[in-house]
């Protein structure tokens, strides 16, 4: 094969590279936004998971699937009007829930770990009676225990303090703004039942990084590639003449 001919197989496999790149690039955030949404936290009450003024991302899921230890985005008028609320659900439907018990949550009487809590609390700091959660209904504590405004905060409500799973649009996959990666797994809460699976940021965040590579490689082919084409046109040698 000539150099010509090299070369042009070399910029039709660039133009392909280029083209996929381009396509795992924008399918990611495509996937990205169809997935999730950006909510911007303005309270502290889930310190130190997150903070005040940080961005999110949250994946938008049906009420059905939230299980227990996940934190979601809801909107009850009861507590706040107009605006959504961001918690953690520590008991759906069925169960009994309570604090405390040595210092800790307690659900449907197994005492909970609680990693997420500030360093140094104790849950002891926000005690309440046991509350029997209604089917279809949500309990949220925010990880802040002391000055959250959660489901503690409206237990003389009709549905003491409980929240409609249809309330909820979204659960938190992580914290971006400033970056702090992916929610940790609530796993105090694995012995009460099957946690969440991790929604697909992860995937998404390799779609988009394969793709930006491929775009970056496939770019360079050219430029690359004339300048190797010029280097060996200068080092070339004309061969002399006579018989072998």
């Amino acid at each position: 094969m000539s150099g010509q001919s090299r070369q042009g197989a070399g910029q039709r496999l660039s133009g392909v590279v280029v083209a996929l790149g381009l396509v795992l690039f924008l399918g990611g955030f495509a996937w990205a936004a169809v997935s999730y949404r950006p909510y911007t936290v303005p309270t502290s009450s889930m310190t130190p998971t997150i903070d005040a003024g940080d961005r999110v991302l949250a994946q938008r899921v049906h009420g059905d699937d939230i299980r227990r230890g996940d934190v979601v985005v809801f909107e009850d008028k009861s507590w706040v009007s107009n605006a959504k609320v961001v918690k953690r659900v520590v008991a759906i439907g069925g169960d009994t829930v309570s604090c405390c018990t040595n210092g800790k949550l307690t659900v449907n009487g197994k005492q909970i770990d609680e990693p997420y809590l500030p360093k140094g609390s104790l849950a002891e700091f926000k005690n309440f009676p046991t509350v029997t959660v209604p089917e279809g209904r949500l309990f949220l504590l925010g990880d802040e225990r002391q000055g959250s405004l959660d489901s503690t905060a409206h237990l003389t409500d009709a549905a003491q303090g409980t929240v409609s799973r249809d309330a909820v649009s979204a659960r938190v996959d992580a914290v971006v703004w400033p970056w702090k990666g992916k929610l940790g797994r609530p796993t105090g809460f694995e012995a009460l039942g099957t946690l969440s699976q991790p929604g697909p940021l992860s995937t998404i965040e390799l779609l988009i990084a394969a793709g930006a590579v491929l775009v970056l490689a496939g770019g360079a082919y050219g430029p690359i590639a004339s300048r190797l084409g010029r280097s060996r046109a200068r080092t070339a040698r004309p061969e002399a003449a006579g018989a072998r």
